[in-house]
Formats: C-alpha cells, structure tokens, sequence
C-alpha cells in the first residue's frame, strides 16, 4: 500500500472512529438524561403522595423504607433508602422551568419540566450542598467545565465558592451562582487561599520550593483545576537573561480568558517585599520581551505559605503591574473552618431551598 493510499485511508479510519466516538458520547448523554429525568419524577409521585394528608399520616416516617423494600424487590439495586431520599429531594430542590400537561387513559397528569445537564452521581453530590446559591453556582461549574464527579467533589470539599465569594459583593455572587465563575479581569481568577491537598505534602513536614514545584508538576493536571477555568501551562524555571545574568520564574502559565501570561513564585515561607519586587521586575521583562500584540499586560501570583494581610496590602498597594499574594493551605479545610467562612461570606444571607432573584 503506497503512501497517499495509505494517508487516504487512514483518514477514513480517523473519520469513522470520530462518528463512533461521538455516537457513543450521545448515547451515554441521553441514558444519563433520562436516568435523572426518571429519578425527578419518582421525587414528584413521593412528594405528591405526602401532600395527600391521610396517606403521610398512615405510612409516617416508614413511607421511604417500605418504597425502599418494595422497590428493591421488583427492580433490584438502585432503590436504597439513601438513593429514593436523593430523588424526594431532587425534585424539592432544583428549579423547574415549565409545566406539561400529559393526559393518560384515566387521569390528566401534571409533570414540571426538568432539564438534567449532569449524570444521577452528579445530583447527588450536589444535594449535598445545602445552600441554594452554592450548589447553583457547583452546577454550573460542573456543566461548563465538564468536571467528573470526583473533581465536582474535591471543588465542594475545598469550598471553592465559598473562596471566590470572599472578596464579591451580595449582587456579584447572586450572578455567579446563576453563571458559574465569571472571569472579566485578574482580579476574577485569583482564590485566597489555594487548596493543595492534592500534592499529598503534610503541613508539618519540610519541604524545599524546589520539591513543592516539582509536586505541582507531577500533579499538574490538578493543579489546573484549582487555578480555575482558562489555563494553560507554558513553562517551569523560566529563563530570562539580561546583563549576562540569569533569572528562573517557577511557574508560566497562559489564560486564554483574560490573553495574558500569569507568572506563579512560590514561596514556603512569609511573604516578604523583596518577593514583590522579584515579580515586579519579571512582569516588565514579561510585557517587553514575551507579551504579543492583542494580548494584555502579564500578571504576577505569589504562593505563599504565610501572608499578613495587613502587610500585603501596603507592600502590594501602587504598583503599575498587577500583582498578587495568595496563601496556599496543603489539607482540604475542617468543618470549623468551613462553617467560619460561610458566616464571612455573602453566601450567609442565603438560606436552603431559596431561589435567585433576577437583577
């Protein structure tokens, strides 16, 4: 076989393997669809079942448990307590954007249109999330960035909204929920702190910054994750001369949302001025000598084990690049300190089961 054949063929093959791939990705799509859409609608027979006044007062509290046993004894596994719980609630807990009527031969039946964007193993972890804002805003995310179910369940236990939410105001984190994270400015894509319970690194052992880099590489897809939507990565020891001496940036990454490269220094210890001034003098290599036209002015992220705020605050204060100083934490955050940062936030003044109201 010569080699047009052969590059001709192989492209049939490439062909085909896209419109299998492709067709298979549909299939999984429309059985995840209606595995959920199925499980919403026995959440609504439950709910309306309840709403009848003598049949809740006859069956009480058993009602899940016996639907449980009966259920699993006609269809086997997927009707555990827990599971039929998840469906009650799913239906309870997510909007519904309209309402059908369906008539059958003996009654006229009302079902709410719901429009599952994620698989069952999706809902449940959001159900998990009590707060009607964050769970919203974890959706969206999960449906945007097509997470799995295992990173949607490492963004909720490292309270990912919650950090974003800190520096927003009440309107900007009632739009974030609704759309997911927005991303117009830097100062959008920056988290403090950020969580890195990935790179399997104790607290209270020693580490150099060359280990702590060279985990991050081996981790890096996990690392993109944290860093949020819109990066890639460009580069590690950077290395930039000039008067015949050589300088190393950790870390280079690009966002293609904002078109701008992001310069990462990573620092086990406190943040001190002379990190200030080190990232200063690399973003204004970055804009004269790698920043192309069309794209805007690189920005500077400092990993810092310990940072006064107090003290960034002025030491940062001024500069003509931006600049910023954010705290990494190696352990997923405790309960205390999930329940600390909720009451700091404007995710507070939300309580479960509220709606969003429009701007």
């Amino acid at each position: 076989m010569n080699k047009a054949i052969t590059m001709t063929y192989n492209n049939l093959v490439d062909r085909i393997t896209r419109i299998l791939v492709q067709a298979r990705n549909n299939v999984v799509r429309q059985i995840n669809r209606t595995q959920v859409l199925t499980y919403w609608e026995i959440g609504y027979e439950i709910v309306e079942f309840e709403q009848k006044g003598k049949p809740r007062a006859e069956y009480g509290k058993n009602l899940i448990k016996k639907l449980s046993n009966d259920m699993s004894k006609k269809f086997g596994k997927g009707f555990s307590e827990i599971n039929i719980r998840n469906m009650r609630r799913l239906y309870l807990e997510f909007p519904i954007q309209q309402t059908l009527s369906v008539k059958s031969e003996n009654q006229q039946t009302l079902y709410a249109k719901f429009e599952p964007m994620l698989s069952w193993s999706h809902y449940c972890e959001l159900l998990r999330v009590e707060e009607y804002l964050a769970r919203s805003f974890y959706e969206q995310e999960s449906i945007q960035n097509n997470w799995s179910v295992r990173e949607l369940k490492r963004q909720i236990n490292s309270m990912l909204f919650e950090r974003i939410a800190l520096s927003k105001d009440v309107k900007t984190v009632m739009k974030m929920a609704e759309k997911g994270q927005i991303i117009e400015k830097p100062e959008d894509a920056i988290k403090d702190p950020y969580i890195l319970e990935f790179l399997n690194l104790r607290e209270e052992t020693v580490y150099t910054e060359s280990q702590l880099e060279q985990s991050i590489i081996d981790k890096l897809q996990y690392f993109l994750l944290e860093l949020g939507k819109g990066f890639s990565f460009v580069a590690r020891q950077k290395r930039i001369t000039i008067a015949n001496r050589h300088y190393h940036i950790d870390l280079v990454f690009y966002n293609r949302i904002l078109k701008c490269f992001v310069l990462i220094d990573l620092k086990i210890g406190e943040l001190d001025h002379s990190d200030i001034g080190q990232m200063n003098f690399y973003l204004n290599y970055f804009k004269d000598n790698e920043k192309i036209e069309g794209e805007n002015d690189p920005v500077g992220l400092i990993l810092c084990a310990k940072k006064d705020d107090i003290f960034a605050k002025y030491v940062l204060g001024g500069l003509s690049n931006k600049i910023f100083a954010s705290k990494y934490k190696l352990a997923l955050p405790s309960e205390q300190e999930l329940r600390s940062k909720l009451k700091s936030t404007p995710l507070a003044l939300s309580k479960s089961g509220n709606k969003l109201k429009s701007e």
